[in-house]
């Protein structure tokens, strides 16, 4: 099976807006370090809080700019089918490769009703062009199961990949078993990627990645070298980027004056900080996505310390496309301070609560 990496690409902003500049240069920089292809407007790249007309925009631009480069895959998923049928046709038109498509959220159709309802009258609407159901309970508290997705998978052979998020590897071993040993897993966990590609029962070809925003040749290395059965330099790559893999979410214990709370920087919360202290386009998130704590980029700048010093090479293409120096930038935490809420970290506690 072909080995498969692809970015959950970010979208960059400026002033609030899109930053189209940045973003030319974000996809300039992934396809000169040998992505597969690009996811344009995930949940990585805040396709919640994207207005429709930016939404379709920046599917159009960056399909525009990977045309024979690399593959596009367009993120046209929603939790209404209408509106979902209506973003496949822009993207199709637009030249997008395949179409991602999230389990709907919030309103919680059954399995049965994703497929029925969503999944195949999409598949079924634009048939030469690869559909992959995208699946991710922990964010749509709703999910497509491995026995809809088998089926839909028999009735369109364009429904012929899965971005598996379950972070359930049982799950995705039951995928493999319903859907049979040509149907193509992707990992939508970085830090599960290797596993899941060397794992007998589940046989994962790739990754849709997170990290890949900052060191996609190592990640593609990563995944051609367990394809090509080297998996100990398969190995040795993953240990290297474990820890920058760690950082996707951030959670980290914090005190108010009420007591203790667990604050969960969730993605792309932390790689866009990553991205701005590292010297490349990102522009922070969208409200109601804000900033980290103080406790919680801190986590992230040990982690950027210490990847630094053991794989400075990993870094070396960041230096040369965005003319950086990133020991520079890594050298003070303080520099970095306005990314981060100070307000827990500030607090005190006069009337602890018992």
């Amino acid at each position: 099976m072909e080995a498969t990496c692809y970015t959950a690409m970010i979208t960059p902003f400026r002033n609030g807006e899109v930053d189209y500049e940045g973003l030319a240069a974000l996809v300039d920089f992934q396809i000169q370090n040998g992505i597969h292809g690009i996811l344009a407007v995930g949940t990585t790249g805040e396709s919640p809080s994207l207005s429709w007309k930016e939404h379709l925009d920046v599917v159009a631009f960056i399909a525009k700019q990977t045309t024979s480069k690399c593959r596009c895959i367009a993120g046209t998923g929603s939790n209404n089918t209408q509106e979902a049928l209506e973003a496949s046709a822009h993207a199709v038109e637009v030249g997008a490769d395949a179409l991602l498509l999230v389990d709907p959220y919030y309103n919680g159709p059954s399995s049965l009703e994703i497929r029925r309802e969503y999944v195949e009258p999409i598949a079924e609407a634009f048939p030469k062009t690869t559909v992959i159901p995208y699946i991710i309970p922990g964010r749509t508290g709703t999910q497509l199961l491995p026995e809809d997705l088998a089926l839909a998978h028999r009735r369109y052979p364009n429904v012929s990949t899965v971005k598996e998020a379950t972070g359930n590897l049982d799950n995705m071993r039951k995928t493999r078993a319903c859907c049979g040993p040509d149907f193509h897993i992707l990992s939508g966990d970085d830090s599960l990627t290797f596993e899941m590609m060397t794992d007998a029962r589940i046989q994962a070809c790739g990754v849709i990645s997170v990290m890949t925003n900052i060191v996609p040749g190592p990640v593609v290395a990563m995944v051609e070298n367990v394809i090509r059965g080297n998996q100990a330099r398969a190995l040795e790559l993953k240990q290297a980027l474990d820890p920058l893999f760690h950082l996707v979410t951030v959670k980290t214990t914090e005190q108010t004056p009420l007591g203790e709370v667990v604050f969960r920087a969730r993605n792309p919360l932390a790689i866009k900080a990553i991205m701005t202290i590292l010297g490349m386009p990102s522009g922070g998130c969208r409200r109601p996505m804000g900033k980290m704590t103080v406790n919680a980029l801190q986590t992230v700048f040990g982690v950027l310390q210490q990847v630094f010093q053991d794989h400075p090479e990993f870094f070396e293409p960041i230096e040369k496309c965005f003319q950086v120096n990133v020991g520079e930038r890594l050298a003070s935490f303080d520099r970095w301070r306005s990314l981060c809420y100070e307000e827990y970290s500030s607090m005190v506690n006069p009337n602890p609560v018992s």
